[in-house]
């Protein structure tokens, strides 16, 4: 039962951590690490910051949701396992608990009196999930009944009346609690906060109530808008309410704004939210590279959204963007080192960043590097949480089989719907290669399904089986049989190197190109003492050259395309009735995979590059 998101129906159901074992690769060394260094790094600053002593001494230090990343911690060191750091903090939370239920360091003493940025419902939301993680991993505990304890208070207080958090998070943890406990409330007040927002429900702000996502109820709203971690959290909260409630029209509300969202407000990466303003995603096709805001934990919230979209539908579309999510936002957040990290991620940096030192900590929106720590730092232990969950992403199972969704070496020991057990050994270099490679361990006598998913891009691709070789077209590739031990399929995945244009509607990037190779988008970094990257186009008319290397960051491929280097023959007047005079000349780019990108130092770095024969 050790699943992030355990749904009572749906087209598929979730294979656990109990059933999914990551053991190399990409995603395994990324979890291997989160566990080893990220954890104990975020125990550690939010132990020097003082914000864990504000569940010991009274106090408060640190933003008004300070609260909420100590939960984030105990939920990733549940998924990674840690019950030493449960253990030596839960009794902190279970010491500042109030008799009713109610836990918060900085309002205690003011309950909800400002709902539109206190953040408590936020703070009681992730400590919900952390005690849910708890219960799946370890069984009921000390953290299971601070949480419990925790949801009966908002019940209690919420359950009539009109309001809602300024935050939205709430939801989806009391959904989650329901499925753990059965308790028929926990689902009813999580429907209400869904319904009631958009009536409206909240005060208005400078941003407005769409900020909120309380400008028009979820099931009238076209597409995403407004603070992007609040609009993804929501629509996460409101698939889970939609299928436990059987509510087929809220389901599709939620799938046509997702639709609309991906088709006009979401970057190449697959990052959301293009306003540092407020947060926000911008209008239709406003998705200027170099002002991306593409937070981190707008990515997560992405994923989160996708995994469930994917179960209570199958559709696979779900599972492409999670996998472009995963690889060039949630990847590219973490450092090499496990020890800092991205807040925001633009596709253009124009000026190399300065480095943060080890002890300093960095406001969220600005920094063109990784830094250790943040004044707002929602994103590292969310991280954390998220690869600590991450086997529980990646493959599911329904009457006739089970269902690859994401490409990691791994272990699969599961039971069918109806009985049989199916174990699986996958082996893939991806995304540095194309082969992935499942053997059968053990099978049941019945005939039974193994389905790959095959991305958009990967046209050509091709499936070996016991009983031939066929072209494997985008969506799922499946094979019926009776499976013997030893059976293997072979899914080759044609990974060149491919030139990717923008919709000419994102004026921001009209006439500019991208690379993508797989599921990874490259961009080009340039140090202070190379060209400006602003003067470099590409030809588009020569594809892209492959280099394998092995670097001190980790094996990949690395690539180089042809183009000119464009500078102004003189310091002059940028503007003119003509073409403004310049010198042309050849020049070779070097690309990186994006989730690379700065962790060789201070660099600038662009994802979308210009085109050689616009600048004719």
């Amino acid at each position: 039962m050790t699943r992030p998101v355990l749904p009572s129906s749906g087209v598929l159901t979730p294979l656990g951590l109990d059933e999914v074992q990551l053991t190399s690769g990409f995603w395994a060394d990324r979890r291997a690490l989160s566990a080893q260094v990220t954890v104990p790094h975020c125990a550690e600053r939010m132990g020097t910051l003082g914000w864990i002593d504000n569940f010991r001494d009274g106090g408060h230090r640190g933003p008004d949701f300070a609260d909420s990343e100590i939960h984030k911690l105990l939920e990733a060191a549940s998924w990674h396992g840690d019950d030493a750091l449960v253990e030596e903090i839960t009794p902190l939370l279970a010491q500042a608990q109030q008799d009713d239920g109610y836990l918060n360091t900085r309002w205690s003493g003011r309950r909800y009196q400002n709902l539109e940025w206190g953040h408590e419902l936020y703070c009681a939301g992730h400590l919900i999930q952390a005690s849910v993680a708890r219960a799946r991993c370890h069984g009921d505990d000390l953290l299971v009944e601070v949480g419990r304890r925790a949801a009966d208070h908002v019940c209690a207080h919420f359950l009539e009346g009109d309001q809602v958090c300024g935050h939205p998070e709430i939801e989806m943890a009391l959904v989650e609690l329901c499925r753990l406990t059965g308790e028929e409330r926990y689902l009813e007040m999580a429907r209400r906060f869904v319904e009631r927002r958009g009536r409206p429900a909240l005060g208005d702000t400078e941003h407005g109530r769409a900020y909120f996502q309380d400008d028009e109820p979820v099931r009238a709203a076209r597409a995403f808008r407004g603070h992007a971690v609040r609009q993804l959290y929501l629509a996460c909260g409101a698939v889970d309410v939609a299928v436990e409630t059987g509510d087929t029209a809220l389901l599709a509300a939620v799938e046509a704004q997702w639709e609309r969202t991906v088709a006009r407000r979401t970057y190449l990466t697959g990052g959301m939210g293009s306003r540092h303003r407020d947060e926000a995603f911008g209008e239709d096709f406003e998705l200027p590279p170099d002002r991306a805001y593409a937070e981190t934990c707008a990515g997560i919230a992405s994923i989160m959204l996708c995994w469930r979209l994917l179960l209570a539908t199958g559709h696979p579309r779900y599972a492409e963007l999670a996998e472009r999510t995963l690889y060039n936002v949630l990847a590219t957040s973490l450092s090499a080192d496990g020890r800092s990290f991205f807040y925001v991620n633009p596709l253009q940096v124009r000026t190399p960043g300065i480095p943060t030192g080890a002890d300093e900590v960095s406001w969220w929106g600005g920094s063109a590097l990784r830094a250790p720590w943040f004044s707002t730092s929602c994103c590292p232990p969310n991280i954390a949480r998220t690869l600590g969950a991450l086997p529980g992403y990646l493959a599911t199972r329904d009457r006739r089989g089970v269902q690859l969704h994401q490409f990691a070496s791994a272990e699969i020991d599961t039971r069918l719907v109806d009985g049989p057990r199916l174990r699986l050994s996958v082996r893939t270099r991806y995304p540095e290669s194309g082969t992935v490679l499942v053997r059968v361990l053990g099978a049941p006598q019945e005939t039974c399904r193994i389905s790959l998913r095959v991305p958009v891009w990967a046209d050509g691709a091709r499936l070996a089986h016991p009983e031939g070789v066929v072209r494997a077209a985008p969506g799922l590739a499946t094979v019926d049989r009776r499976w013997r031990p030893g059976d293997e399929l072979r899914l080759e995945l044609p990974m060149t190197p491919r030139w990717t244009w923008p919709d000419r509607r994102i004026d921001a990037v009209r006439d500019c190109v991208a690379v993508e190779r797989g599921p990874l988008v490259y961009c080009a970094e340039s140090p202070g003492d190379e060209p400006p990257l602003a003067e470099i186009s590409v030809d588009t008319s020569l594809d892209p050259v492959e280099h394998a290397v092995e670097g001190a960051v980790e094996l990949s491929v690395e690539l180089s395309v042809e183009g000119h280097r464009t500078s102004p023959a003189a310091e002059s007047w940028p503007y003119g009735s003509s073409p403004v005079p310049r010198s042309v000349r050849p020049h070779s780019l070097r690309l990186v995979p994006y989730h690379q990108w700065g962790n060789r130092g201070p660099v600038s770095m662009r994802v979308w590059l210009p085109r050689s024969e616009a600048l004719d």
